[in-house]
């Protein structure tokens, strides 16, 4: 696609288009290009690879220095699931905050494939999701510590990008230790609100 822009320009400098004509569409073939690379795929550029041993993540958290592990249940065409992707897990701010301070890995909670749960247990997605952690919706994001032990879950749909920074730094900050997510999002509005 990139190629075409440049290619079209080309041409059309070379039939001697008048300078300003060109200059605009160079700016508006930039913007298209900026705006398309400004939003990278969640599944290559939010969620990390893994080979479905939780306990071996929780590992790789720690000689990382992250903060925990971060799973986003998920499930096939599930709309909230799908929008998140496009609206949130997509943004570059959102991405690098993410990975800075966690491990991030999707479940879907009606695969098939055997993982190894943060206690050892080989179990399947499904039941990891409906029997340990009794996910019926989705979209559910639930975070984790370095031992494993679940410290904070948000169910549904972030309302926007500031919104799950936000629920990242609730977490990475340790402010569920003291704090409901509700709460704190409450006092943060105190802070920015003149």
């Amino acid at each position: 696609m990139t190629q075409n822009y440049f290619l079209s320009l080309r041409t059309l400098f070379s039939n001697r288009l008048p300078t300003q004509a060109a200059v605009a569409l160079l700016c508006i073939a930039m913007t298209t290009i900026t705006v398309q690379a400004a939003n990278l795929d969640p599944s290559s550029y939010f969620f990390q690879e893994s080979f479905g041993n939780f306990q071996d993540e929780l590992a790789t958290a720690k000689a990382e220095g992250k903060k925990g592990v971060m799973l986003f249940f998920e499930q096939n065409d599930c709309p909230f699931c799908a929008r998140m992707k496009r609206t949130i897990l997509n943004q570059p701010e959102v991405q690098q905050y993410y990975r800075d301070n966690f491990r991030i890995f999707a479940v879907n909670i009606e695969g098939d494939v055997d993982i190894t749960d943060f206690q050892g247990k080989t179990i399947s997605e499904k039941d990891f999701s409906f029997k340990t952690h009794r996910v019926r919706a989705t979209p559910v994001i639930r975070f984790f510590d370095l031992q494993g032990k679940k410290v904070a879950s948000y169910t549904g749909a972030t309302g926007s990008k500031k919104e799950f920074l936000l629920l990242g730094k609730f977490v990475a900050e340790g402010h569920y230790k003291h704090s409901s997510f509700t709460k704190y999002k409450r006092e943060q509005r105190k802070v920015t609100t003149p």
